[in-house]
């Protein structure tokens, strides 16, 4: 007989969702929580198809959340990873700059990541980082140890694993998709739950639980997918562990990039195109309702506009393999098209102000009995454990939980 009565509702079983459990059950072990996801798995979406790398903390900007939640959220991620024997390595990554232009921001992100309390960050000449990545190319490198890879997919898991050990009232249900909710009635795909308070945790449908809700937003969620090539079996030799370009200021993303995976295989990518699906992970996606809600908002122009060349671009990429392979021997001129081949993609979850600026930072926020997780973004799984914690707290007092 399926229990249907909990004191706390958690929407969405990625590992945002699943870390908040995780601390909630662990601080209070008597709470009775029910985690729903709508996939038969969880860590379907964002979680399972990120790029696997341990953030260090070094692109965000001083005294955020993002920064703050990072730098702590490593060091526990690190220490679960452990405890649980799930597979990382703390192997560090260069950030590799072309050209002269690019040094000067190099020398701005290692100035911001030693104020975020990162270590050991050094600036490289090309004789040294090619100790560490024999086949990048570039003027200078930056050297950052404490990043890492890990498979996000199992840390998910794990934590599922946890929650359901501490307190075995609680429970981790999947292909339950929450449809709606009334006051401490959650209506699902698997029938009729009550819960004294919820927590959504939505990610890509983050706004559209919250507009359930009747919050008014000044933002939507706007989907951008991110194509993945991996290196072939031969080609996997000269990648050692991960390769970064410096980010252009001007642009959310970090660009494409060369990453060693847990398993062993060498993925690089990925590029950022605006998607007709929220998750629709092949080029051809395209769901009707996502489309309109995406392209009557003001802030999706908006950003078309201010970004228009950068977004052309991404998308002549995502249909050239030849493109993509260019932009790749930036930072190695040896790779050849015989190297790559297609692999896999993913969406991400990108929250937009009515102005078409990217909200850059995580937003959470406290509604009536509810809580929202309104802007997640990279490093978030990462940073899922700080993240979590702050949730708990949160919920702690605005639940009033003893």
């Amino acid at each position: 007989m399926q229990k249907t009565e909990f004191d706390i509702a958690i929407v969405g079983g990625g590992i945002v969702g699943l870390a908040t459990a995780f601390k909630l059950q662990c601080n209070l072990p008597n709470l009775n929580l029910v985690v729903f996801e709508k996939e038969k798995e969880l860590a379907f979406h964002q979680t399972g198809r990120n790029s696997g790398v341990i953030h260090s903390g070094l692109y965000y900007q001083n005294g955020s959340l993002k920064a703050k939640n990072c730098v702590e959220g490593r060091r526990q991620l690190v220490q679960f990873a452990e405890e649980n024997k799930i597979d990382f390595e703390v192997c560090g990554k260069i950030v590799v700059a072309i050209n002269n232009k690019e040094t000067e921001r190099l020398i701005q992100l290692k100035n911001n990541g030693e104020k975020n309390g990162l270590t050991g960050l050094q600036l490289l000449s090309p004789e040294k980082f090619k100790k560490i990545e024999p086949n990048a190319e570039g003027v200078q490198a930056l050297w950052v140890p404490e990043s890492g890879i890990i498979n996000y997919k199992e840390v998910a898991n794990k934590l599922a694993e946890k929650v359901k050990s501490i307190n075995n009232s609680s429970e981790v249900i999947t292909n339950c998709e929450v449809k709606n909710y009334n006051n401490s009635e959650i209506k699902t795909s698997k029938g009729t739950f009550k819960a004294n308070h919820i927590i959504f945790c939505g990610g890509l449908f983050a706004d559209r639980l919250a507009t359930k809700d009747k919050i008014k937003l000044n933002m939507q969620i706007v989907g951008f997918r991110g194509d993945y090539y991996e290196l072939t079996e031969q080609a996997k030799s000269k990648v050692s562990n991960l390769i970064y370009p410096v980010p252009n200021p001007e642009f959310p993303f970090l660009g494409v990039h060369f990453t060693r995976m847990i398993g062993g295989k060498i993925e690089c990518g990925p590029n950022a195109v605006f998607t007709f699906k929220r998750e629709g992970y092949s080029k051809t996606d395209f769901n009707l309702k996502d489309t309109l809600q995406a392209l009557s908002f003001s802030g999706t122009w908006r950003l078309f506009i201010n970004h228009w060349k950068f977004g052309l671009n991404e998308y002549k990429r995502a249909f050239s393999k030849s493109l993509f392979l260019k932009e790749l021997q930036k930072m190695m001129p040896s790779l050849k098209i015989e190297d790559i081949i297609v692999g896999r993609s993913g969406v991400r979850a990108m929250a937009l102000g009515n102005d078409g600026e990217v909200i850059d930072d995580f937003k959470i926020i406290k509604n009536k009995k509810n809580i929202h997780v309104l802007n997640a973004p990279s490093p978030a799984a990462t940073a899922c454990l700080a993240i979590g914690e702050q949730i708990m707290l949160e919920a702690k007092t605005h639940f009033n939980l003893k």
